[in-house]
This record gives structure tokens, C-alpha cells and sequence, in this order.
């Protein structure tokens, strides 16, 4: 009797030892799932203790063994243990039992699944290789991350072309196959443009006076019989903008428009008007009654495209068309919104009014405060500016320190005094071969070609197109020979949106050759002359020269 009181006190203390391990394992079994309740379906039928090994597999502490083999069990139990042993014996030989927590530091062999928050943001950017094109067909692969702005990457090129930054060199979407482009906006990546683009779209390397000129004088971009208001407001064109950036005001843009019927080729010419919710053509004449409006296209996924050769390729009605291309398009023009306007104003005033009300203050940001260069870049230094026409002076450097002419016919003598000047050194340079007609061999005559606004022998719907691309502002302007007279140039000049040509003649005067464009009363030895007075002096001209047409070979 007494052996079988110890051996059930042994017993009793053996239930104990059981009970007390079988609770540490579950504690430790349910603080996994809550850690890791995604992996929790794995430890299941079997108690996990530390570094993944099985309850069951464990050896019995030495102080039990003694216990067990005293214990008498049923024998399927002990079956049903080693079933479950030689089973998860399987399942821990592929996979782990407990799940790792560090997954980012697996090996090559399980490779860890990494979202782009996870990353580092010097690693998060990826490079991707971008191609640039030219306006001479030149181009240049640049390596990118994917997070830089067409603003950061026309910085890029303009250091690496060695140009002057001003500001309005911009990023063109072109789209040949559409026959339409676009300019990118100063915020925009160029990687997420990019992946939008067909395989024979490219981007273009291009001036573009005209992207932010409607905030200078919004007067010639907005005439007062298209601009309406739904709400009362109390301001003129002082007020414009400030409506066009406000998203509490409701402006439209009213007007008829030539629209093209989707999925056919004939022209419609109906009432338009643009909102903030979209572009809408009335069913019913001139009617704004929301049951006579139907849209035409959001803004909101689509982007606004100039119309390249719209009567070649679409059968437009004029020159001036424009196009609503939902992003999603990349080669259809099934579902391209083609519209036309009457004449150029009205073209700018329905694309202008199409990027306020899309981009809103934006773009008021890009224009007043430029984005800052990308830390990335460090070959960026200090911006250079361009001249303008307000800092354009005459100098004298006769004497020891410079001095500014302010008096303008001083000026203009010592600009006649430079030019003889010049002269005198001409007939002692004959190293430039020259196509004048008049001196072949007299260096005014050939030093203009050396000048960015000199453009050669390009017909004049070809200067017109140049001025077109690189906007119609005030003073923009280009030289070029005349093919009407071969020993004659022509100036090709901007005003109020509409391009003026002078012809520039040659004249004799005292055995002296000029270039004079008023008929001699004004005359200049060279060309390069000519463009700087008339930089400074409006004269015959409708404005003063005030930007140049600019090709850069990248």
C-alpha cells in the first residue's frame, strides 16, 4: 500500500509537470498567432516552442523520464503521437515552422517581396533611359529617376548644351502618328508622361516664350465675348486669373467651335463652352440649359494637344485646331476630341483657358517661384540668366572704366562709329567665305551667320511655323535670306499674335555698303548692328525685337 501511495503521489505529480508544460507551450503558441496571424494556419495541430521546433520532437525534461516510464498510457494514443510526429516532421523538412520576421533579409533562395515604401528614397527612385530630340533632328539619351520633372530635365539639358536658361525651354510631346503635341507642364515627370506614349512618339527639346504669358497680359489671351461668368463677379481682366485659380468661382469659356463628329470625317460647327466639369457643345443652338448640353470631354484624365496638320490628315476646316486626348490613347483616334477655331486667338484662348482651369494654381506656382534644381544634380550651379530688353545699354569702353550712353544719339553715333570700324578690319579679314552677292569677301556680310536668330535660307511658312512652336509673344523674331530678292534678308517678327515680315535691303553709300529696313533712313554696316538697335529702339517696327528664335543641336 504504501508503494502504491508513492507510486500514485508520483503519478498526481507527473499530471502536474504535464499540465504546467502544456500551459507554457500554448502561452508561447498564442503570443506567435498574434504576432504573426497571417501564418498562424501552420502551427496549428502541432504546439511550436522556440527556433521552430516541434513540442512533441522535444526529448522529456530528465527529471520526468523516470515519470513516464512508469506511466501507464493507452497504446493508440501513442499511435496517434508518432502519426502526428512522422507528419510534421514532412511539413518542417520544406517549410519553416515559424514564420521569419525579417523577410527583407532573406537569401537569394527566397528572395523577400518589396513595395516602394519599403525602400530607401535613394533607392526607391529608379533611372530609366529617356530619349530627346531636337528641333535639327539631333538627339541625346539621358538617364533620368523616375521621379524628375520636365522642368529638372529641360535644366539638364540646357547645362549640358551649354545654352541660356530663361525659363521657357520646355518639353514637347509629339505624337507624328496623331499629328499632335503638346508642351509638358513644369510639374510634370516625364517618366509617367513617358509610359502614356506610343512607340512612335518622342519628346521634343524646344523654346516656348508663350508658357506663361497670359499671366503678363492676359487682355490678348482672353477676349471679353468669350469669357463669361456663372457668378456675379465684380472684376474685369484685373480679375481674370484670380477667378480662373480660384475653385470657389465658375468661369467658362463660350464660343462657337468646329467639332468633329466621333467616328466619321465630317465637321460640325457648334456651340461650345468650357467648365471646370468639362468641355460641353449645345444640342440647341446657342443654349445653356443643362438639358441642351452634352459633354464632349473631361480634363480631369486627359491632356489638351495643339493640331499639327489638321486639314492633311483630318479634314479641319481651318489651321487652327486643337484636340482632348484622354491618356489611355495611345494610337486610336476613335476617341479623340478634334475641335477648331476660327482663328489663332481663339485657339489659345480654348487651350489656355483648358490648362488654368486643369492645373488651377499650379501653375501660378511654376510660373512666380521655378522649382528648385534636384540635389541629385550636382553639376547645376548658379542659373544664368538671359538678357533681356530692359538691361540692353549702349556702352562706351573707349576709356579706362566702361560708362553707359544715355544719351540716344550718342548712342546711335557710336554705334555708326563701331560699324566703320568694322569695316576697316573687313578688308583685312577675308578667312570667311561668304554667298553675298554684293562683297563676297567683307566679313559684315557673313558674320550674322554666326548668330542664333540667323536662320539661312528657310522659306517663310517654314519661319512661321518656328514662331509658331516657340510661341506667339511680342518681339519674337528670326532673320533669314529672302527668296524673293537673293541679295536682300528678311526680318520675321511677332505682334499681337500675328507674324509681320520686313525685308531688310542692302544700300550704298559713299562707296560704303549698309542694310537698312526703312528705305536708308536708318543705315547699319552688318546685320548684327541692325538687331541691336532695334532691340533697344522700337523705330519703324510695330514693337522692339525682344526674343529670338533659338535651335539647339543636343
Amino acid at each position: 500500500m504504501e508503494e502504491l501511495g508513492v507510486r500514485t503521489c508520483s503519478l498526481e505529480k507527473k499530471h502536474e509537470d504535464d499540465v504546467d508544460l502544456e500551459a507554457l507551450v500554448n502561452d508561447v503558441n498564442a503570443s506567435l498567432e498574434s504576432l504573426y496571424p497571417a501564418c498562424s494556419m501552420q502551427s496549428e495541430t502541432v504546439p511550436l516552442l522556440q527556433n521552430g521546433q516541434h513540442a512533441r520532437s522535444q526529448p522529456p525534461p530528465s527529471g520526468t523520464r523516470s515519470l513516464q516510464a512508469q506511466r501507464s498510457q493507452p497504446v493508440h494514443i501513442l499511435a496517434v503521437r508518432r502519426l502526428q510526429e512522422e507528419d510534421q516532421q514532412l511539413r518542417t523538412s520544406s517549410l519553416p515552422a515559424i514564420p521569419n520576421p525579417f523577410p527583407e533579409l532573406c537569401g537569394p533562395g527566397s528572395p523577400p517581396v518589396l513595395t516602394r515604401g519599403s525602400l530607401p528614397p535613394s533607392q526607391a527612385a529608379a533611372k530609366q533611359d529617356v530619349k530627346i530630340f531636337s528641333e535639327d533632328g539631333t538627339s541625346k539619351v539621358v538617364e533620368i529617376p523616375a521621379d524628375m520633372t520636365a522642368r529638372d530635365l529641360c535644366q539638364l539639358l540646357v547645362y549640358r548644351s551649354h545654352c541660356v536658361d530663361d525659363n521657357s525651354w520646355t518639353l514637347v510631346e509629339h505624337h507624328p502618328h496623331l499629328g499632335l503635341e503638346r508642351c509638358l507642364e513644369d510639374h510634370e515627370l516625364v517618366v509617367q508622361v513617358e509610359s502614356t506614349m506610343a512607340n512612335e512618339s518622342k519628346f521634343l527639346f524646344r523654346k516656348n516664350y508663350a508658357k506663361y504669358e497670359f499671366f503678363k497680359n492676359p487682355t490678348n489671351f482672353f477676349p471679353e465675348q468669350m469669357v463669361t461668368w456663372c457668378q456675379q463677379s465684380n472684376g474685369g481682366h484685373s480679375q481674370l486669373l484670380q477667378n480662373f485659380l480660384n475653385s470657389s468661382s465658375s468661369p467658362e469659356i463660350q464660343g462657337f467651335l468646329h467639332v468633329k463628329e466621333l467616328g466619321r470625317k465630317s465637321w460640325r460647327k457648334l456651340y461650345v463652352c468650357l467648365r471646370r466639369s468639362g468641355l460641353y457643345c449645345s444640342t440647341k443652338g446657342a443654349s445653356k440649359e443643362p438639358r441642351h448640353l452634352q459633354l464632349l470631354g473631361g480634363l480631369e484624365e486627359s491632356s489638351v494637344f495643339s493640331l499639327i496638320a489638321g486639314r492633311k490628315q483630318y479634314g479641319a476646316p481651318t489651321d487652327y485646331g486643337f484636340c482632348i486626348k484622354p491618356n489611355k490613347v495611345r494610337n486610336e483616334t476613335k476617341e479623340l476630341r478634334l475641335l477648331c477655331a476660327e482663328d489663332e486667338q481663339g485657339r489659345t484662348c480654348w487651350m489656355t483657358a483648358c490648362r488654368l482651369l486643369k492645373y488651377g494654381v499650379l501653375l501660378y506656382q511654376n510660373f512666380r517661384i521655378p522649382p528648385p534644381r534636384k540635389a541629385l544634380l550636382p553639376s547645376f550651379s548658379t542659373p544664368v540668366r538671359s538678357v533681356s530688353e530692359n538691361s540692353l545699354v549702349a556702352m562706351d569702353f573707349s576709356g579706362q572704366t566702361g560708362r553707359v550712353i544715355e544719351n540716344p544719339a550718342e548712342a546711335q553715333s557710336a554705334a555708326l562709329e563701331e560699324g566703320h570700324a568694322w569695316r576697316k578690319r573687313s578688308t583685312r579679314m577675308n578667312i570667311l567665305g561668304s554667298q553675298s552677292p554684293l562683297h563676297p569677301s567683307t566679313l559684315s556680310t557673313v558674320i550674322h551667320r554666326t548668330q542664333h536668330w540667323f536662320h539661312g535660307r528657310i522659306s517663310r511658312e517654314e519661319s512661321h511655323r518656328i514662331i509658331k512652336q516657340q510661341g506667339l509673344v511680342d518681339g519674337l523674331f528670326l532673320l533669314r535670306d529672302s527668296q524673293s530678292n537673293p541679295k536682300a534678308f528678311v526680318l520675321t517678327l511677332c505682334h499681337h499674335q500675328k507674324i509681320k515680315n520686313f525685308q531688310i535691303l542692302p544700300c550704298e553709300d559713299d562707296g560704303q555698303m549698309f542694310f537698312s529696313l526703312d528705305d536708308g533712313n536708318t543705315k547699319f554696316s552688318d546685320l548684327i548692328q541692325l538687331v541691336d538697335f532695334y532691340q533697344l529702339n522700337k523705330g519703324v517696327l510695330p514693337c522692339k525685337l525682344k526674343h529670338h528664335c533659338i535651335r539647339v543641336a543636343l
